[in-house]
């Protein structure tokens, strides 16, 4: 992709932003960064650049003579695609990409692309494992924490790339087409976001919109929604269940994942081989297993990789046992879905932090999941009232307020009894307490090792 000698608006300056900009200035663009947080360290963010790069930084707002300049706008996945000013660009005909479509224009080789409410960083993680072991150029990406970006240019026609895909940036591809794409499942989620369910069912589907009949689509038979709009989608599809068996696809029957094959069935491997748990990590296995055949992984790779994968940090990761206690970190259960899958891997009484961050999310399925295995509820953040709210309605009284997450974690440790579970899996973002999940989780881990015996 030519670029050199343009003039390029990037339009964030968090890690996904600086990596495009450094994508763009490797090709000889000019690069104008900016910002609308105007309390930003410009002099520090101009460290990330050499001294002669040919890039400007503007914070909070934007002049017009430099508005009139731009010829292309690369947004970061946090920029809302529908802020004023980027409109006004799109009304100006000047074109609007994400950072991850300006990686794929940039990028070389094949491409595997994930998307889902839950399970997208626990499934990325597998398929890229299961590739190495069947190639030798193998690049992990994208909502993962690594941007694609900064991988672009060192990708080959040999580089097998998997991307971890959020729907903030499924929103402002163009061109993005994956040889592979899945779709783990679609629940309300970031509605503050895209304002309605309907625009965020089409963001998450938009993974799907330039592909081929020649190339796949990996869904979950599970999900009604993937189910309803399959027929939209152009890809083969590949399906798989965790419920029923399927005459073609991927099944879980038992303890046995399987595959059928116009109706002839091989098992691929028994969960009991797993280290994984609960039904969503098989429905991850399975849609990566899917993924890895299609670009002809052989089985016996996929099984051995399968054997010794591992759950991801913050996904319902076992952290300790004290007084024998169980302390298991799922901080990446960011909406009332994911948290519903952290205590249906649960198998012994739990006390459960939750709360947060307010995405417009509600709770009723989520506390009525518990279903008898949490003994306390633990609530700190922006939603603890309102999720209380909710508990009370379902007629679950079983909760507390806590003033900050060691707060939380002591009062947990103090009604646990031996055997007892602790879990932390908010059903809600970190924002306003912590910078991400990430900071989130480490905290907990850390308050957790530091409880006395």
């Amino acid at each position: 992709m030519d670029v050199s000698g343009k003039k390029i608006l990037v339009f964030g300056t968090g890690i996904s932003g600086i990596s495009a900009a450094k994508l763009l200035l490797g090709r000889q663009a000019r690069v104008i960064l900016f910002d609308g947080n105007d309390t930003l360290d410009c002099a520090r963010i101009l460290e990330e650049f050499p001294e002669d790069a040919a890039v400007e930084i503007y914070t909070g707002e934007l002049p017009q003579e430099k508005r009139e300049e731009i010829g292309l706008v690369v947004l970061s996945p946090g920029v809302p695609a529908d802020l004023p000013m980027v409109c006004d660009f799109r009304a100006a005909q000047i074109p609007v990409w994400g950072e991850v479509e300006l990686a794929y224009r940039c990028a070389k080789g094949d491409l595997l692309a994930i998307t889902g409410t839950n399970g997208k960083t626990t499934t990325t993680s597998l398929v890229g494992e299961i590739l190495k072991s069947r190639f030798d150029n193998v690049k992990v990406v994208g909502n993962i924490g690594i941007p694609y970006t900064s991988m672009a240019d060192e990708m080959t026609e040999e580089t097998v790339t998997v991307a971890e895909i959020s729907s903030f940036q499924l929103e402002t591809i163009d061109s993005f087409c994956p040889r592979v794409s899945a779709i783990l499942n679609i629940t309300p989620d970031h509605l503050n976001r895209h304002h309605t369910m309907e625009n965020y069912i089409a963001a998450k589907l938009a993974i799907t919109k330039n592909q081929t009949p020649e190339q796949i689509c990996v869904l979950n038979y599970e999900d009604e929604i993937l189910r309803e709009r399959a027929a939209d989608i152009s890809a083969r599809i590949v399906w798989f269940s965790s419920l029923r068996p399927l005459r073609d696809g991927y099944y879980l029957d038992g303890s046995r994942i399987c595959r059928s094959e116009d109706g002839e069935v091989t098992e691929v491997i028994s969960t009991d081989d797993l280290k994984i748990l609960g039904r969503h990590n098989y429905e991850n296995a399975m849609a990566a297993v899917a993924m890895a055949s299609a670009v002809g992984v052989p089985m016996e790779n996929i099984r051995n990789t399968l054997r010794n994968f591992r759950a991801v940090e913050h996904r319902i990761e076992y952290v300790t046992e004290k007084r024998g206690v169980y302390f298991y970190n799922d901080s990446k259960g960011t909406n009332p879905d994911a948290a519903i899958k952290g205590i249906q891997a649960m198998d012994r009484p739990t006390c459960l932090i939750g709360g947060g961050y307010d995405k417009n999310s509600t709770y009723k399925e989520w506390i009525e999941s518990f279903d008898g295995k949490v003994k306390a509820l633990v609530l700190i953040g922006q939603t603890r009232e309102k999720i209380a709210a909710e508990a009370e309605a379902c007629g679950f009284t079983d909760y507390f307020f806590a003033d900050s997450l060691q707060e939380a974690v002591d009062l947990c440790y103090e009604k646990a009894e031996p055997g007892d579970a602790v879990l932390l899996s908010p059903a809600c973002a970190s924002w306003g307490m912590f910078p991400n999940y990430e900071v989130r989780g480490k905290m907990f881990k850390e308050m957790v090792h530091a409880l006395k015996e």
